[in-house]
């Protein structure tokens, strides 16, 4: 009997110690009660086991027809040669793999870690509510990656300009359009089709954001009511705050004319793909403010289904140091969803946004002024919500709505005139701007790049 007793105390304890490695950097549990736990399980199990496959292969050159494929996976309890055992019965694709492994590697993200992040402890955490589209949001545990579902339509135009957005960050590797990572499909049995995309997260883990702005460059009802921002002071906030409140961005000479030469060539070519609609997102980091408030903990909640521990084999006696190389290839052999453990993740979670100029101070850039000192601030920059192309239902919005507004100032416009738009309100919210207004002056439309 006190050999039984002691067997469930060490039992109980390595649960407890377990269950202290499932930390998030932001968020509070939820249970399996979750609405979207089936989803997040699909999801997660999927990314996993199509990644960790296409990443098995050597490495070789991008052919046209890989901007086009689309693989599928099947999954069920008892498994097959190609998946593993899944504790639910779905059907998952993976679009464009060999494409986005490119670009993964293009943005300094290391393929093991990339994994861990995702899908090692299985823990997501998630925004309280739908965006405006419908669409949910979820972040990866140590809260680098988003996952997002998106419209079919809106999956239909991503694979048509995939090879545009291929190219254009091959060209730019400082650019300032969302990172994708992935783009995927989960089908539950006698379900609709979830599609969804892997991106990269703005903002950082470590920094509390004390105000977030969205800006498109109209002003025409493009603001949150004092009644809203009181009741939310972290509420995201939008063009006619931003000029209400006489936000400035504050960059030093060289900051400034990199950060609009970029927002240039980014918006040129989202002009000659006829999209609009899109935002300019900027979280400022208060500096002197720190992390006091506590931000990030009470804005998310964190998914996590505690029942695929079920499915994590007897650990190995192998050295648990292994190198990141290993982990990966045990992974691929086992497609164990606890092949790459925690001790795998970089000590620095945006090591590989260091690569670019906009992120470089801390994942963010740090406001100067124009002796290039220091300033207060530390903004987070990222233009968003670049999968809307200026089709017939945008082009009946805007003329409906120019009928009784003024037609250049609403949000709906042609592609051309919304990319000159932007361009110059971003500009004009720099502090000091007189050596970067005569790029204002410059032809408008897009040239090839």
């Amino acid at each position: 009997m006190d050999a039984l007793k002691k067997s469930s105390s060490r039992r109980l304890s390595k649960r407890k110690k377990d269950d202290n490695d499932d930390r998030v950097m932001i968020g509070t549990p939820i249970g399996e009660d979750h609405v979207n736990y089936v989803l997040m399980y699909n999801m997660l199990t999927g990314i996993r086991v199509s990644v960790s496959r296409c990443q098995a292969k050597p490495q070789r050159p991008l052919v046209d027809e890989d901007f086009t494929s689309a693989h599928k996976l099947a999954f069920d309890i008892t498994g097959n040669e190609l998946t593993p055992s899944s504790k639910y019965d779905f059907k998952f694709k993976d679009y464009a793999p060999w494409v986005f492994r490119n670009l993964r590697e293009d943005f300094h993200i290391d393929a093991s870690d990339y994994l861990v992040s995702l899908t090692s402890k299985y823990i997501l955490s998630e925004l309280g509510s739908p965006g405006k589209s419908g669409s949910f949001f979820y972040f990866s545990q140590d809260y680098r990656f988003i996952i997002k579902t998106i419209h079919h339509a809106e999956h239909k135009f991503m694979r048509k300009i995939l090879k545009d957005y291929f190219n254009h960050v091959k060209q730019n590797p400082h650019t300032l359009l969302c990172r994708f990572f992935g783009l995927h499909r989960v089908k539950l049995p006698h379900g609709r089709k979830i599609h969804f995309v892997v991106m990269g997260n703005v903002f950082p883990p470590n920094r509390d954001i004390h105000e977030t702005y969205d800006l498109k460059g109209s002003t025409l009802g493009r603001a949150i009511s004092d009644e809203e921002l009181n009741n939310n002071p972290r509420a995201t906030q939008k063009d006619l705050n931003w000029v209400n409140r006489n936000r400035k961005l504050e960059l030093g000479p060289e900051k400034r004319h990199l950060f609009v030469e970029q927002t240039k060539r980014d918006v040129e070519l989202l002009a000659r793909l006829n999209i609009m609609d899109y935002s300019l997102l900027i979280g400022i980091h208060d500096l002197e403010r720190g992390n006091k408030d506590n931000i990030r903990d009470n804005t998310l909640k964190v998914f996590h289904p505690d029942t695929t521990k079920q499915l994590v084999r007897e650990p190995s006696r192998r050295d648990k140091r292994e190198s990141k190389v290993n982990a990966l290839r045990m992974a691929v052999k086992v497609s164990d969803p606890q092949a790459l453990g925690p001790s795998t993740l970089p000590s620095d979670s945006f090591s590989e946004r260091r690569h670019c100029i906009f992120y470089a101070d801390d994942g963010g850039l740090l406001s100067t002024n124009e002796q290039n000192v220091r300033g207060e601030d530390l903004y987070y920059l990222g233009i968003i919500d670049i999968l809307t192309p200026y089709n017939y239902v945008k082009k009946i919005e805007h003329y409906w709505k120019a009928m009784s507004q003024d037609k250049h100032a609403i949000s709906s416009v042609n592609p051309i005139e919304y990319a000159s738009r932007f361009l110059s309100f971003m500009i004009h919210a720099i502090k000091v701007n007189h050596d970067v207004l005569p790029v204002l002056e410059a032809k408008s439309h897009p040239h090839s790049e």
